[in-house]
């Protein structure tokens, strides 16, 4: 019983790390997307794209991501397959900047895609208060409850003195 709190435990952290790992690279990417190629522009330098791309967790080993089953592995591969795409080119490219960006685009949404798919698969990353943001969408409401019902169940506002 203990050995298998202990592998449900192992696998919860090595899913919080890929997750933690592939929503700061989502990050950086939406972070410095316009000013990578500025500087790709004027510096002829691939470095701001490398170094966007970078992964903190690339040490990890098959006996690290075992613990996940089969189908979070394929899911997990998948997502750094479309970033190794990405530093692949930014490494080896010779395109002008404007064909690069136009190039950029095109992987970015594959891996926007592979993000959207590892997030539904392996959840988002435990916040460093200890709690799991969680994204919704209101489907259906099942309380009709008119808006003045609402109003009166909040608490009373003060007036300022004038």
């Amino acid at each position: 019983m203990a050995r298998r709190k202990q592998a449900d435990e192992t696998t919860a952290r090595v899913r919080n790390l890929i997750a933690l790992d592939s929503a700061n690279i989502m990050r950086r990417l939406d972070a410095r997307r316009g000013e990578m190629f500025v500087l790709f522009s004027r510096l002829r330098s691939r470095e701001p794209m490398l170094s966007t791309l970078s992964t903190r967790y690339a040490s990890a080993t098959f006996h690290d991501l075992m613990n996940l089953p089969a189908r979070e592995q394929s899911v997990v591969d998948h997502f750094y397959e479309c970033l190794d795409s990405l530093r692949w080119y930014f490494t080896y490219t010779e395109d002008m900047p404007s064909t690069a960006q136009q190039t950029f685009n095109t992987l970015h949404r594959r891996l926007e895609e592979a993000h959207r798919q590892l997030v539904a698969t392996i959840g988002h990353p435990v916040t460093p208060e200890g709690t799991t943001v969680v994204e919704g969408e209101v489907l259906r409401r099942e309380d009709s409850a008119p808006e003045a019902a609402l109003v009166r169940a909040s608490p009373p506002r003060r007036r300022r003195a004038e």
